[in-house]
């Protein structure tokens, strides 16, 4: 009658492992987000914030819709930007998308 209860018993010091295991890959894939996701988007996130603060007045821009301009005032938040001669518009500092070189 003993014999029939080990039967069904766990094997002796397998119980933790899986713990263990499942620890272990909850641990890969978060190393694995972080250096495929979120790192590369905190990069981003840097780099755009550089290109915002480094904004002077005479910079040919572009601005995420698409509108080529020279910048000709600058605030804290907004951007002047001419697109034409006489055609001076206000945009959120966020709105440009890059700076053209010469």
């Amino acid at each position: 009658m003993i014999q029939h209860f080990l039967l069904f018993a766990p094997p002796a010091g397998e119980g933790g492992s899986g713990l263990f295991g499942t620890l272990i890959m909850f641990a890969a894939i978060f190393l694995i987000f972080y250096f495929l996701i979120i790192r590369p988007q905190q990069k981003r996130q840097k780099e755009r914030t550089k290109l915002l603060n480094e904004l002077k007045k005479g910079d040919k821009v572009v601005t995420g819709s698409g509108i080529y301009g020279i910048i000709v005032g600058l605030d804290e938040k907004t951007a002047l930007i001419q697109v034409s001669d006489n055609v001076k518009l206000k945009f959120e500092r966020s709105a440009v998308a890059t700076i053209l070189s010469d």
